[in-house]
């Protein structure tokens, strides 16, 4: 795609004086959680950024293949998000739920037409973790019951109900839970002991596996959550239709279906606007889950879900910031833009060029195990975590930032903003083949 909107001028300071970044390391570490994870063995300050570049405190550019975690969907500085943030700030920032929203209503109406969830609500939370947090809450009130179905190598949140359903040993600090949750196979295609069966017989035999797992140690489900795409889990996904099987499943013993499509939703995946459409035979899911791109780094999340079920909750409740007027106008304004610039046909043409540009890469490569993904959400799967975490220090040195994730941190995450152009997937890509290149130790 031609984007002439953002020219990618250089920093208009010289950076940081030396020592001030070493200082500012030492300021986050006295007053921050040890288990606050950074990137990098000389963690970074990033200070500006303006289309798919960033800048940090010592006045270095960078390609950015990240997002801050798919977050930045269409672009860094985008003049159309910035401008509706400035407006709804010089007329009011705050309000609750407690009164009428007219921003939070007009997105939830372009939300609820986009989900093709029938007769549908929106409520609307500050993160992904809460978005989840509320779908289970809504399962398990519907359906009288704390039991869960999740997919192994998941991830949910961060919050105490959500990493009870986070399948990820890595991002799981406690087995303390409200909840029952039964761990399901089938997300993870390549790895286990079903990874040499074609994806016919994997699909019937995670089928099986599901409905035996429902036969002999299930009373009375709530609700399977699943990521179409797990993010945090390496961007693995199951064979297209996996999930449509398993409804079937589901429907006889009414469980509901929940899609946790927090880094997966708006046409990341180039094929589809949701990720749940990947398994359409299954028609739309009970509930989707959303957060990250939408506000283009305004919090906000949400879970949709069919009205008998969203107003199935008979306490009280509200939202303090959650649809908060000023991230409304930011996701109205990025949803526009995404739309209007046919950013879901961008990703699926850009990635398309990407991946089949890293699997050339790859092909000659010991060191990479696998080039996975859809649209803008690639993942390099390297031997092990050490090749990882040298491949990330050697993209940063070359002006290139990218993730990582995995069971065991050995994958990196390639998840750009949306509007990513060719000649940026290109540059994007020498930077990696250099870097894989040196994580392999052939420089």
């Amino acid at each position: 795609m031609t984007d002439t909107a953002h020219a990618h001028t250089a920093p208009t300071n010289a950076g940081a004086p030396a020592g001030a970044h070493a200082a500012l390391h030492d300021r986050h570490r006295a007053v921050m959680p040890d288990w606050l994870a950074l990137y990098y063995d000389r963690p970074m300050e990033l200070t500006h950024g303006e289309g798919r570049y960033v800048w940090d405190g010592e006045g270095r550019r960078y390609l950015d293949f990240f997002g801050g975690i798919l977050t930045t969907m269409t672009a860094h500085a985008l003049p159309e998000v910035t401008k509706a943030v400035s407006e709804q700030a010089g007329r009011l920032l705050h309000s609750s739920t407690l009164y009428l929203n007219r921003p939070m209503i007009e997105l939830a109406e372009r939300i609820t037409a986009l989900s093709g969830i029938p007769d549908a609500r929106v409520f609307f939370t500050t993160s992904g973790t809460e978005a989840n947090d509320a779908a289970l809450l809504l399962a398990t009130a519907y359906r009288r019951s704390n039991q869960v179905l999740a997919m192994r190598n998941s991830y949910h949140g961060r919050s105490f109900s959500t990493v009870g359903v986070t399948g990820n040993r890595a991002w799981s600090p406690t087995s303390l839970s409200a909840l029952q949750t039964l761990y399901v196979h089938g997300a993870v295609r390549d790895a286990g002991p079903l990874a040499e069966l074609d994806d016919q017989a994997f699909v019937a035999e995670c089928v099986a596996d599901l409905r035996d797992m429902l036969n002999q140690g299930a009373r009375g489900v709530a609700a399977l959550i699943a990521e179409p795409v797990q993010g945090v889990g390496g961007f693995t996904a199951p064979p297209d239709g996996l999930y449509a099987a398993f409804r079937e499943v589901l429907n006889e013993q009414g469980i509901l279906w929940i899609s946790d499509e927090v880094q997966t939703g708006w046409g990341r995946t180039g094929d589809h606007f949701w990720g749940w459409q990947a398994h359409a035979a299954a028609g739309a899911p009970d509930m989707l889950t959303f957060a990250k791109g939408i506000g283009n780094g305004m919090s906000i999340g949400g879970v949709v879900a069919r009205a008998e079920i969203m107003n199935c909750l008979d306490g009280n409740s509200i939202s303090t910031f959650g649809g908060s007027p000023i991230t409304m106008a930011a996701g109205n304004a990025n949803l526009a833009y995404l739309l209007e610039h046919d950013l879901q046909g961008n990703a699926r043409r850009v990635g398309g060029l990407l991946i089949e540009r890293l699997r050339a890469i790859a092909a000659g490569l010991d060191v990479v195990t696998d080039v996975r993904g859809r649209g803008l959400m690639i993942g390099v799967e390297l031997t092990d975590a050490r090749a990882a975490s040298r491949a990330l220090e050697a993209a940063r040195e070359g002006g290139l930032l990218v993730g990582r994730g995995g069971l065991d941190g050995s994958v990196l995450r390639i998840a750009p903003p949306m509007t990513l152009t060719v000649a940026e997937a290109e540059e994007g890509a020498a930077v990696l083949e250099d870097a894989l290149l040196r994580a392999g130790g052939r420089v």
